[in-house]
């Protein structure tokens, strides 16, 4: 379980490095918005990385293992790759950071396919919910770690001193991997790249609503994330010190993101999937016109304090949502492979449509450009009325038996040559 973790950490330490540490290190260089925001097109690695995924399942490295051998591997080039940032210059080499930190998140999300893949194969069954909590935590502390305590520390040794140290850390996750044992191999390894990647996708495609649920996922939190993208500069330009962005938004909003996503789940449980997409989607909506409100009021650590608690409450509990309906879209038969391409998609706002944002910050200006966000969220929430089945739902145990008894029809059918109607239905 103590791999699981340190695994998790390890999966979770580069992620923010890239995102609002290096965003808040060029901003105070005087780096332009616009250059900041395309910055986000760095992150398209995750939103790949569905790609070469079944690559990484299908061949091995000839050394410690199916997985340790891409794993140390993967692991070492990260930490060069997060080092190396720090030796260069975000005034006179912009375009070179932004060539280490591609190289960063590529090497990233490799090592998130490589874990995900280790994490299924080395715990039992009967351990699978406890690991997959431990992997979370160990995820959120690197997180946490990398962006709290990254910016806390900038104030007193400077970014590149930052970036150096953290691609030290990463030496925590390569000592893990080299002790820990190998997982057996499944007897069902992929034998060609049909079994690993196209039965999943002829799968999903066949079904009638297939399009729609990926536009939806696609928009249902595009305002939160196009205003995300910009929150670390904006933060900046409002006067806070990066030790204030430090315990404020991150650790502050670090458990403000946990209590949400708990309460997320909870209500979940008891409103059902729906009803619960309906009511998180619009509290986003609200706590995004929440970075308006502190645009206007400019520089006030409690009003800062207030916003970050309510967004980061209201985004766990948006994420939970989230997570669970893709969940509940997958066929069992090709859960990770299905899965991968839905959380790939769920990343595209991040990347693609949020690289413009700093163009749209700095002809707006920071009112408009959040109240443009709050707005943008709207499109995501008119799709869920296709989705208006699932408010029958509400009862957990309920929902999941209809669920198995809709995907066992599906394979049934598809035994016979037939597509059977999905559950979730354009209308």
């Amino acid at each position: 379980m103590l791999i699981t973790f340190i695994m998790g950490f390890s999966s979770g330490l580069p992620l923010l490095l890239t995102i609002s540490v290096l965003q808040v290190w060029m901003r105070q260089e005087g780096v332009d918005l616009s250059v900041i925001g395309l910055m986000a097109l760095v992150g398209l690695p995750y939103t790949l990385k569905f790609i070469w995924a079944p690559f990484l399942d299908r061949f091995s490295l000839p050394f410690l293992g199916r997985r340790r051998g891409w794993l140390i591997t993967i692991q070492v080039l990260l930490g060069c790759s997060i080092a190396a940032i720090g030796l260069a210059d975000p005034i006179s080499s912009p375009w070179l950071i932004a060539l280490l930190a591609l190289l960063v998140t590529f090497f990233s999300a490799s090592q998130d396919i490589v874990i995900d893949a280790y994490r299924r194969e080395h715990l039992c069954e009967n351990e699978l919910g406890m690991g997959s909590s431990l992997y979370v935590y160990g995820y959120r502390t690197g997180m946490l770690l990398a962006s709290g305590g990254g910016l806390i520390l900038a104030d007193s040794i400077g970014f590149a001193a930052v970036f150096m140290l953290m691609g030290l850390c990463m030496g925590i996750g390569i000592t893990t991997s080299l002790l820990a044992p190998e997982p057996p191999a499944p007897e069902n390894v992929p034998r060609s790249l049909k079994d690993a990647v196209v039965l999943p996708f002829r799968e999903y495609f066949s079904r009638d609503s297939a399009w729609t649920i990926l536009l939806f996922i696609l928009l249902y939190k595009l305002g939160d994330t196009l205003a995300s993208a910009m929150t670390s500069p904006f933060y900046v330009d409002l006067g806070f010190s990066s030790s204030e962005i430090g315990v404020t938004v991150k650790i502050f909003g670090f458990w403000a993101t946990l209590i949400g996503a708990f309460l997320g789940g909870a209500l979940i449980l008891k409103l059902g999937i729906y009803r619960s997409l309906w009511l998180f989607g619009i509290l986003q909506m609200v706590s995004t016109a929440g970075f308006a409100v502190l645009a206007e009021v400019g520089y006030n650590l409690n009003m800062l304090a207030a916003v970050i608690g309510f967004e980061n409450l209201t985004a766990g509990m948006g994420t939970a949502a989230y997570m669970a309906f893709m969940a509940a879209l997958t066929d069992k038969r090709f859960t990770a492979t299905q899965y991968a391409l839905l959380t790939s998609l769920m990343g595209i706002p991040r990347t693609l449509i949020s690289a413009p944002s700093g163009y749209l910050a700095e002809i707006m200006g920071w009112t408009e450009f959040f109240i443009l966000c709050t707005v943008i969220a709207l499109p995501g929430l008119w799709l869920l009325r296709h989705f208006s089945d699932w408010h029958s739902h509400s009862d957990n145990k309920e929902y999941d038996a209809d669920r198995d008894n809709h995907i066992s029809g599906h394979s049934a059918a598809n035994a016979q040559g037939h597509s059977p109607d999905k559950k979730v239905k354009a209308q």
